[in-house]
């Protein structure tokens, strides 16, 4: 189980900061060896990641992988804007600094803040969509520079092609073949123009990210039912991307919301510990989230976002932070009864490691449910030809359409998340939470968790090929199993792993892509103890695999 680190929730020491001039040196001093693995460009489900201190997140990646996409945007003959933005993260600057040498040496239209601020994930996917709409030709794609909710000395990199969403697998396995050559090749064939030269370029333009998105906050959420209920908002941007959007929102549909903090301070010493006694600005951990949750009493709702804003943590009054899954379910429930432009068509995404009383949600609803494996890259295609009403994953990221069923984002979005909760409570007379207890009074209570246990390189890959025939469980929990998949039910593609399914009662296991553990996610809806039984047949029943199938 799960070891509580004593610094969780509390603010972190002094000392155990990062000294951001010695990560912005190692990533400009540190050179990537491609003979080593962890040293390599790799993009898994939310782009390449790394640490300038590990040598793999540094000047020579941001370099090759920049060449990589101007590469692949002429094979793909991408010729419209590219527009980028960063996060709060310490390196994220330097790293926009080296893509923009790159970009500008190639010749490609790129768009950067206006103010040299930070941009979210989503206002990137809205604004590629928003030039895109009507075009056939000359598309926008973009990228962002963010490690997500990531500690302090992460760095990450994402490339969104001109759907707007995390680009596929397709796309990844050719930008980080052709970025790993260019390391292997010590960058020969990167095109690279000095930092004031290429600011200076002709293709290189200011662009005011927040204004257009801001703007047409009012065609995805009633924002005048907000404004006309004067609920009272606390606000959290948690020193990240989403920091200068609160303020022109809150001032353009003049809400009675509070920005509780405007503090961006790479380092982010203003956080408090998360479980495991790291800085991570998991908007979704209540370690994390101590501040604001001590703050909810203050608020009829509250809501952060994490550095890059692409998730959501909603602070249900005095009821405090909601579980992911739980808020998923209650907006899926709401914005379903409340969005009479969506089409009666128009299915509910989900991720397989997602709670299942969205399910029961969803069935009650009348609407189909498109189970997916996780990674928001599933859903792009549903968001944008209206297929998919609202689309989420159980780890805080989720959006929905306009309302007038048209696409909003084809990436996370946070932000609307965070203002749907006071849409709820403004048009419902109460907050999420309550609505949510609705649902378990008719549905049942939910108990969720995910846990992590070891596993060997070959273990991993022996999980991620599995056939549902090798598992040959036929109970869980006391329970018949009607499912096992290694397949997703609703577009039959690879989980990369195995789900077992009960009628009251589930588990997944998958392996992880950067550590030798596996993760198992749980639920019951029965008990707790039920949900620790399931737990411990799925660990009992994933070792004797191991056991079966290790090498002689």
């Amino acid at each position: 189980m799960v070891t509580i680190n004593p610094l969780a929730g509390k603010p972190v020491p002094l000392s155990r900061l990062i000294d951001v001039a010695k990560l912005t040196a190692a990533y400009y001093d540190l050179k990537p060896d491609p003979a080593i693995a962890a040293q390599r460009v790799a993009f898994g489900t939310s782009g390449h990641r790394g640490s300038p201190f590990h040598t793999s997140f540094n000047e020579d990646h941001i370099l090759a992988v920049s060449q990589a996409v101007c590469d692949y945007r002429a094979s793909a003959g991408i010729d419209g804007p590219l527009f980028i933005g960063i996060d709060t993260h310490a390196v994220s600057k330097p790293a926009l600094a080296s893509a923009l040498e790159v970009f500008a040496a190639n010749g490609v239209e790129t768009f950067i803040d206006a103010q040299d601020g930070y941009t979210p994930t989503p206002v990137i996917s809205h604004a590629i969509l928003t030039y895109n709409r009507g075009r056939s030709s000359g598309l926008a794609d973009g990228v962002v520079i963010t490690p997500s909710h990531n500690p302090p000395e992460d760095g990450g990199y994402k490339y969104n092609p001109p759907h707007g969403g995390p680009a596929d697998t397709n796309i990844t396995k050719i930008v980080e073949r052709a970025a790993n050559d260019f390391l292997a090749a010590r960058l020969a064939g990167v095109r690279r123009i000095p930092h004031e030269q290429a600011l200076r370029a002709a293709c290189v333009h200011r662009h005011d990210y927040i204004t257009p998105y801001v703007a047409d906050l009012g065609a995805v959420l009633d924002m005048e039912a907000i404004r006309a209920s004067d609920v009272a908002i606390g606000i959290d941007p948690l020193g990240g991307a989403a920091v200068a959007y609160w303020q022109p929102i809150i001032e353009h549909y003049r809400l009675n919301a509070t920005v509780v903090s405007t503090v961006v301070d790479p380092t982010f010493s203003f956080m408090t510990a998360d479980w495991d006694g790291q800085i991570r600005m998991d908007c979704s951990s209540p370690y994390a989230m101590a501040r604001l949750i001590e703050l909810g009493s203050r608020f009829d709702v509250a809501f952060a976002n994490d550095t890059d804003a692409d998730r959501h943590g909603i602070v249900a009054g005095t009821d405090g932070l909601m579980n992911p899954n739980h808020y998923l379910a209650t907006a899926i429930d709401y914005l379903f009864a409340n969005r009479p432009g969506w089409s009666p068509q128009a299915a509910v995404g989900k991720t397989v490691v997602s709670s299942s009383l969205i399910d029961r949600v969803t069935t009650r609803l009348g609407r189909r449910l498109v189970e997916v494996p996780v990674g928001f890259k599933w859903f792009v295609d549903g968001l944008i030809d209206g297929g998919f009403g609202f689309a989420g994953e159980e780890s805080a990221g989720a959006s929905f359409l306009r309302k007038d069923g048209t696409a909003w984002t084809t990436d996370k979005d946070g932000i609307i998340l965070g203002l749907l909760a006071a849409e709820i409570t403004a048009r419902t007379g109460h907050n999420p939470g309550v609505a949510y207890r609705r649902l378990t009074a008719e549905f049942g209570t939910p108990y969720y968790a995910r846990i992590d246990a070891p596993a060997t390189a070959p273990q991993k890959a022996l999980l991620k090929s599995l056939t549902p025939e090798q598992v040959g469980l036929h109970e869980l929990g006391g329970e018949p199993i009607r499912a096992t998949l290694t397949r997703a039910p609703g577009n039959d593609a690879e989980i990369g792993g195995l789900k077992v399914v009960a009628d009251n009662g589930w588990f997944a296991a998958r392996p992880s892509g950067t550590e030798d553990v596996y993760k198992i996610y749980a639920e019951s809806f029965v008990s707790d103890d039920h949900l620790h039984r399931i737990q411990d047949e799925a660990t009992t029943a994933i070792s004797a695999l191991f056991a079966t199938n290790a090498a002689p």
